[in-house]
């Protein structure tokens, strides 16, 4: 499965409305992750091609991408400093962090320990 592009209204409608909760509720059904990037950006042009590779190596996890010089509202409610910067979502425990890019092995070591 491609990654998937997200707005600031579809993050509110399928992952978590933190303008109408103030703890984390994760509506989504499969664990994500969601890469904060900007075209830009180099090191995000080069976490780009892995996580396509991740998304469809792993079905059962989401793979969003928000463009932090499109959806600012959303950069700045998870206070976006650097890019890229990716979100880790369980489906069931509160979501991590993680800025910089990172190689394919260690992404794929955290969607395996804490993803599914």
């Amino acid at each position: 499965m491609p990654t998937v592009k997200l707005t600031t209204q579809k993050f509110k409608e399928d992952i978590f409305d933190y303008t109408a909760e103030k703890d984390w509720n994760y509506k989504g059904d499969k664990p994500a992750i969601i890469d904060f990037y900007a075209d830009w950006c180099g090191p995000c042009k080069m976490v780009a091609p892995i996580l396509e590779e991740l998304s469809n190596e792993n079905p059962d996890v989401i793979i969003y991408k928000v463009d932090t010089e499109v959806e600012q509202e959303l950069s700045a409610v998870f206070q976006i400093r650097s890019i890229p910067s990716i979100l880790f979502i369980p489906k069931d425990r509160q979501p991590m962090m993680q800025a910089g890019a990172r190689p394919k092995n260690a992404l794929q070591e955290i969607i395996d320990k804490e993803l599914v």
